[in-house]
């Protein structure tokens, strides 16, 4: 089954995640360093981990799985969890599978190593309304299609 595992610290678009899962009953797990807000629904599930660099990163990525979708805009952690069969979205409703996690990481690694080097770069649109309807909306047809069973070839093993 599907579950949703979102990092939470910066994220701007839990309460959307909390109601798409309500509406397909899926497990959401809140994970962040220090306490959030999450309702008082019995499949959302807050997990506070200790603080410290990628901590929620590896608690998220421990578990992300198959079929599991993965709410985050840090692209190293999506880059683990498609590496594990997991979809990525981030809040602005962007999809990070596998034929778009490695432009999206290669994309990082460029601007951090500009960075590095002393060259300013720009920095990244605000969020807003738009951004929040996209996410919904993205995020409702992922979860659609990923509580669809997998189609798998019929192999005739008796023909020859």
């Amino acid at each position: 089954m599907t579950r949703i595992f979102v990092d939470a610290d910066a994220c701007p678009v839990k309460d959307e995640v909390y109601r798409v899962a309500g509406r397909y009953g899926l497990h959401v797990f809140v994970v962040s360093n220090r306490m959030i807000a999450v309702p008082d629904a019995p499949l959302v599930e807050r997990v506070v981990v200790d603080a410290g660099p990628d901590v929620a990163d590896d608690w998220i990525a421990e578990r992300a799985a198959e079929r599991d979708v993965v709410v985050t805009a840090d692209i190293p952690l999506a880059a683990r969890c498609v590496e594990k069969g997991a979809v990525v979205i981030e809040p602005k409703g962007r999809l990070l599978d596998q034929d778009a996690i490695g432009m999206a990481l290669a994309m990082r690694n460029l601007m951090t190593d500009l960075r590095s080097a002393g060259v300013m770069t720009p920095g990244g649109a605000g969020f807003g309304k738009a951004d929040r309807s996209r996410f919904l909306s993205a995020l409702d047809t992922l979860v659609v299609k990923m509580r669809k069973p997998s189609v798998r070839p019929v192999v005739r093993r008796d023909i020859v």
